[in-house]
């Protein structure tokens, strides 16, 4: 499939059930000016639509995954005024904040590969995915209040949970960098790589094996049960497996387990 390019930011490749996603504005670091947020937000919104598109890889080209906030659009004084901000125009998130939120919300899995600088909302973008691989001499940063703002792109969503709270506070106080080894030390990534666009790809062909139906279920899941009771964990389970029992896939999975031979699933 020819790749497809959205308002010149971000390009979009698939291949064997795997969308890769290029920021890609590399001149600028991939810095965050408004092309690029409808480019991101445009891409992701596409490829969840997409059939056949079992997993996705999100990387940056050039010398860095994300630099955070093009400084130049902070002169744009409009985009403050009014309601902008805590307007609902993406579900429930803001434009800035769908970004990220848009790589969560897709139904099948995001694998990031984080490299050189990510700063900011970069690292907000980043931590939409739902797994991480990042070179140990990575850049990064929560950037927010070196500007005078706080994080404010889905960031204290996506980290709940990942990211230990003190350690938090400390690093958004202090806007101070870190590199690709504390971010796995602190939860911000997932596994150090000298490769991450490599360890990412292979594992998102791992993923593209699995069933798409079971996968996609697993992350609703894995979305869903932070907020929910003890109670509500229990039925939720049950009610997804109800859905894929002796479904055309998880029959699938079954024959091709004991037959030793590679699964042929239906896509979604």
């Amino acid at each position: 499939m020819p790749a497809m390019n959205f308002h010149d930011r971000v390009t979009v490749t698939i291949a064997g059930h795997v969308a890769h996603v290029l920021l890609d504005r590399a001149d600028k670091m991939n810095a965050l000016d408004d092309a690029m947020f409808e480019a991101i937000i445009a891409a992701g919104h596409h490829l969840g639509h997409e059939r056949g598109v079992r997993a996705v890889v999100l990387s940056g080209a050039g010398r860095s995954f994300c630099a955070g906030l093009d400084l130049s659009s902070m002169g744009n004084t409009s985009r403050w005024e009014g309601d902008g901000l805590t307007a609902r125009t993406h579900g429930n998130s803001n434009r800035a904040q769908q970004a990220a939120m848009v790589w969560r919300k897709l139904p099948m899995p995001v694998v990031a590969a984080v490299h050189g600088v990510c700063f900011g909302g970069g690292l907000q973008v980043a931590s939409g995915a739902d797994i991480r691989f990042i070179a140990p001499d990575a850049r990064l940063a929560v950037m927010e209040v070196k500007w005078g703002l706080v994080p404010d792109m889905a960031g204290y969503a996506l980290w709940r949970g990942n990211v230990r709270d003190d350690v938090l506070r400390e690093l958004t106080y202090t806007h101070r960098e870190f590199s690709g080894e504390d971010a796995v030390r602190f939860g911000f990534a997932t596994h150090l790589s000298a490769d991450p666009l490599a360890d990412a790809m292979k594992l998102a062909q791992e993923i593209a094996s699995k069933s798409p139906t079971a996968v996609r279920g697993a992350k609703t899941l894995s979305n869903r049960t932070p907020d929910m009771t003890v109670d509500e964990v229990l039925m939720a389970e049950s009610v997804a497996q109800h859905e894929l029992m002796y479904s055309k896939n998880q029959m699938e999975a079954v024959r091709a387990g004991m037959e030793k031979r590679p699964a042929e699933f239906v896509d979604p």
